[in-house]
């Protein structure tokens, strides 16, 4: 494994580490009108709905 031939500076260092950034989940409004406001785009609701259709094979919960 390579190793450096010299320490890198404090200012280097930091330069590197300062690009790491998170964001906010990006969120829609929903299409159904029950349910939730908003969803996370890319992901089925709890209903069992997917871009405004049912998905398939999904079961109700039992209450």
């Amino acid at each position: 494994m390579a190793n450096p031939k010299r320490k890198h500076s404090h200012a280097r260092t930091a330069k590197r580490r300062g690009t790491w950034t998170t964001k906010m989940p990006e969120i829609t409004p929903s299409k159904q009108q029950s349910g939730d406001a908003f969803v996370l785009p890319h992901n089925a609701s709890p209903d069992g709905y997917y871009k405004g259709r049912r998905l398939p094979g999904f079961k109700d919960k039992e209450e």
